[in-house]
């Protein structure tokens, strides 16, 4: 994660607008947007210059994700990364909660075996709590990554829509409270569960699982995050 964006110059052989706004939006999702006490900042100028391209396009793509809820606008100061509420990222947990228990109880009637059992990866390098706590960075991603294939696994291209934009800041949230109160421990836990549920096609227990680690982050949101508003 990084707080400034990862961009690199575009080919001009795409439709233009677009490959920019795909660009930015995958650039915000590699943000850490909640390390810092204020929300990154996004130079139309300098966004234009990473990029290779007039700050025509750049523009009109910060106005889009405006539209998406992702940038926000402030009058003299430019444009910035929205950093959500506390109230807001619990009342975005709760709805991924619904979406990310759904989209497991989808798998275990959608996905191959093949596929399940790629769900260890996930794990393998992490015998232990403690190896998960050494090496924090390295799971936090192996965590994001775990909870995208459940979304990617229900092969519903409506939920998979749905979880898009909000993906984007569960990530961020995610990736600042595992390494907070030892969360990366009982997330081995959790997922451990959540794999054995899937392999069993036991598809009222795995949707619960689900739903429950996702409601435990809330209430560690609630109590525990005091760097949100």
């Amino acid at each position: 994660m990084r707080s400034s964006l990862p961009l690199t110059p575009l080919a001009a052989n795409f439709v233009l607008k677009d490959k920019v706004y795909v660009a930015l939006k995958d650039a915000i999702a590699e943000m850490d947007i909640y390390t810092d006490a204020e929300p990154p900042r996004l130079d139309e100028r300098s966004l234009a210059d990473k990029l290779g391209v007039s700050r025509t396009p750049v523009r009109e793509a910060l106005s889009r994700l405006e539209q998406e809820g992702l940038v926000q606008t402030v009058p003299r100061r430019g444009a910035f990364v929205v950093r959500k509420s506390k109230a807001d990222i619990l009342e975005m947990i709760h709805v991924w909660a619904a979406l990310e228990s759904m989209a497991a109880r989808l798998a275990t009637l959608n996905a191959t075996n093949e596929e399940i059992r790629e769900f260890h990866g996930f794990l393998d390098s992490y015998s232990d709590s403690s190896e998960a706590r050494g090496q924090i960075d390295e799971y936090s991603e192996t965590n994001i990554r775990f909870h995208q294939n459940i979304i990617k696994l229900s092969k519903s291209r409506l939920l998979i829509a749905l979880t898009d934009n909000l993906f984007i800041h569960m990530k961020s949230i995610r990736a600042r409270t595992i390494k907070e109160r030892d969360r990366a421990s009982q997330s081995i836990i959790d997922h451990t569960r959540i794999i054995e549920a899937l392999e069993k096609r036991q598809t009222e227990l795995v949707e619960k699982l689900v739903r429950d680690h996702a409601l435990n982050l809330a209430e560690h949101v609630r109590h525990y995050v005091d760097y949100l508003t």
